[in-house]
């Protein structure tokens, strides 16, 4: 993650302008090049992503085959998804709030220098997981949010654009014309019904060497109250790497997910020696037991889904979901291609 004197220094006129001060380059450096003790580890470089990420697991492998940094490989990754205009829970054409308004989260981890970088319902710019990436480079922080991470977002030289593409405006016409059964405040009955959109995409990368990086990015649950926040620009919950371990990152119900710090609860259930994918479902169990009563369904099954996936500092790598039928997305050296995710119940 290399960055220039010059554009280093640009960079903070342009954030002391705006009230931010960046930390210091020299003492980023002598943590990022800090040698190994030992001989180097060596292992398979491999990038994991939520399904949607079929594409971009294979620009962000060859990336790293190439010599890139993990994360910088993870993030090119999810921006397909980001300025895909036809993805619409993810950046650019990404559902909005009840008041039809785009607001975007993202949150980004690199394990090497031990960083982490995250904005929450920032407007306008569609590509937080960048945005994210500049709080951890330039600044002391780690979250940004609101009208604060936009104009931090303006300060870094994002583009500003409408994020709200005709088809997400017809479709939020469409959900205002159906109110209020399916909007985002909880009717006190028994029959509640709640929307998700999918499309959140989380990404984990390691390279040969064993570094990683990862980022998830969404726009949220579709229709819901302004200001709201899921688990994607949570660090521990939407995504959490440690380098000497590995990482993990989830996509669905973000509430769930945020009760339960499962991002972080799935890494340390690999450091005790869990495989990826019964980490994933031991953070699952987790999350079924810490589920409210009013979310739970026949049996004690919860009436939304939830989807983890992971992957070890020596590119091991794995996927659960709370209900069968679920895929994830997977490059590694036989290639991008999708996986089945193990799941805790049959749908």
């Amino acid at each position: 993650m290399t960055v220039s004197r010059r554009d280093f220094l640009e960079r903070s006129a342009l954030l002391a302008a705006a009230g931010f001060v960046p930390r210091s380059l020299e003492a980023e450096t002598v943590a990022s090049v800090a040698a190994p003790v030992g001989a180097p580890f060596r292992g398979r470089p491999c990038v994991v992503s939520s399904s949607n990420g079929i594409r971009g697991v294979k620009v962000a492998y060859d990336k790293m085959l190439a010599g890139e940094d993990p994360l910088d490989a993870a993030i090119a990754g999810v921006n397909i998804q980001e300025l895909d205009p036809n993805d619409q829970s993810v950046g650019l054409g990404g559902l909005p709030n009840e008041e039809g308004v785009v607001q975007l989260d993202a949150s980004c981890m690199h394990g090497p220098t031990k960083r982490a970088g995250s904005v929450a319902c920032i407007e306008g710019i569609a590509t937080p997981s960048l945005v994210a990436k500049a709080v951890m480079d330039y600044t002391d922080h780690v979250m940004l949010v609101g009208e604060g991470a936009t104009r931090f977002a303006r300060a870094m030289g994002f583009k500003e654009q409408n994020l709200l593409t005709e088809k997400s405006r017809q479709d939020w016409m469409r959900w205002k014309s159906r109110l209020n059964a399916s909007d985002a405040w909880l009717d006190h009955n028994d029959d509640i019904k709640i929307k998700f959109t999918t499309g959140t995409i989380n990404m984990n990368a390691v390279t040969a060497a064993g570094d990683l990086g990862s980022v998830t990015t969404t726009s949220g649950m579709a229709w819901k109250v302004p200001g709201r926040i899921g688990d994607s620009p949570i660090v521990g919950a939407g995504q959490y790497c440690d380098n000497t371990v590995g990482a993990a990152g989830s996509t669905g119900r973000g509430e769930a997910n945020i009760k339960t710090c499962a991002s972080f609860l799935i890494v340390e259930f690999m450091r005790q020696g869990m495989a990826p994918q019964a980490a994933c479902l031991k953070a699952l169990e987790r999350v079924v037991a810490m589920t409210e009563t009013r979310l739970l369904g026949p049996g004690g099954r919860p009436r939304f889904d939830l989807e983890f996936y992971a992957l070890t500092k020596s590119g091991d790598f794995g996927g659960a979901t709370l209900y069968s039928g679920g895929k994830f997305a997977v490059c590694d050296e036989r290639g991008a291609r999708l996986e089945t995710a193990a799941y805790l119940y049959q749908r």
